[in-house]
């Protein structure tokens, strides 16, 4: 008995692409999609008088990949329940597949309990965000690596940390340290010093109380060197503020260079910063860093054509892991 199997099927025509911005940082995502050679989808956004939001699509996504930009920055609530209100809409409106792009991912310092009767708020998010429609994730340098677990949907994990590498890489420091402020930052920071071809410093930090941190000692030779200090987010610049203290009293040069992917830099941020030992002081615009909070010595790289690529990947279905492969 013979069996006569019927010609393969032509493959399905691939979902077109739509991408969408919150009004977390709504020049990130023009940036990403002039990298894309897209506009951004139509999208109305707005209030009603007593604060509520309200968005509507203005276009169809029936069948359409859609992509939302917004980091949950400051206002880190109202930037939150707006995702998730866009998240809901989308699904409501049959998009094929709904991808988050995450710049950055607010609550993600508490990833676990250090004391009895704390939440898991990074678990939290996860779970609302999926809750609401969300079916990809893409985030770039999360607080705490263990996040992605957090999710039951595919994760895509970024890094700034090539693009901040080859920033200072062009520098060519002389007698240059590349500082971890704390023994958490160790693996990624020491990326940063093998790009430079540079030895690594630790601080060794310890949290007093809650939001005060103190750097108790520090590991390595930092003495009548350059030092560049990395930290993924810089949030009230008390952990730099700390470190900076402990590489002048080793005997560091007083011209620190100092870099991080998420520029929080809530509180007394801007004013730690602008002490006169910091050189140079190196962001990304994952976060918008309005006029107010820049100076000469502020620097910002973008991330928009690394998103851009990501983006591009996940539709084309590449490999976006191959995107940090040297």
């Amino acid at each position: 008995m013979t069996f006569a199997f019927p010609p393969p099927a032509a493959p399905l025509p691939r979902p077109p692409m739509s991408i969408f911005s919150g009004t977390a940082h709504p020049e990130l995502s023009r940036e990403i999609v002039r990298h894309l050679g897209v506009e951004l989808g139509d999208l109305k956004i707005t209030r009603f008088a007593d604060s509520e939001i309200y968005v509507k699509f203005e276009q169809s996504v029936r069948g359409t990949e859609a992509f939302i930009i917004q980091p949950t920055c400051q206002p880190i609530d109202s930037n939150l329940l707006e995702l998730l209100i866009l998240l809901d809409a989308l699904k409501r409106a049959s998009a094929d597949m709904i991808t988050v792009v995450l710049p950055y991912y607010g609550y993600a310092r508490q990833e676990k309990k250090d004391a009895p009767r704390e939440p898991i708020t990074a678990k939290l998010i996860a779970n609302l965000l999926t809750t609401a429609g969300a079916q990809r994730i893409v985030a770039m340098d999360l607080h705490a690596d263990a996040i992605q677990g957090f999710f039951d949907i595919p994760v895509d994990h970024l890094t700034a940390l090539p693009i901040i590498a080859d920033y200072l890489a062009e520098k060519h420091y002389e007698d240059v340290v590349v500082v971890s402020p704390d023994e958490g930052r160790v693996k990624k920071v020491r990326k940063i010093a093998s790009r430079l071809r540079a030895p690594l410093a630790v601080g060794y930090k310890v949290h007093p109380e809650h939001g005060v941190s103190e750097i108790t000692g520090l590991a390595g030779d930092v003495r009548g060197k350059t030092c560049i200090v990395y930290d993924d987010m810089i949030s009230t610049g008390g952990s730099i503020n700390e470190i900076v203290d402990a590489l002048l009293r080793n005997g560091a040069r007083p011209e620190i260079t100092v870099a991080c992917t998420h520029a929080v830099l809530a509180g007394p941020a801007v004013e730690r910063l602008s002490r006169p030992e910091i050189k140079e002081l190196i962001l990304t615009d994952t976060i918008p860093v309005p006029p107010e909070k820049r100076s000469a010595k502020t620097t910002v790289l973008s991330t928009a054509p690394l998103f851009a690529q990501a983006i591009r990947r996940i539709w084309t279905d590449e490999s976006v892991s191959e995107l940090f492969t040297d």
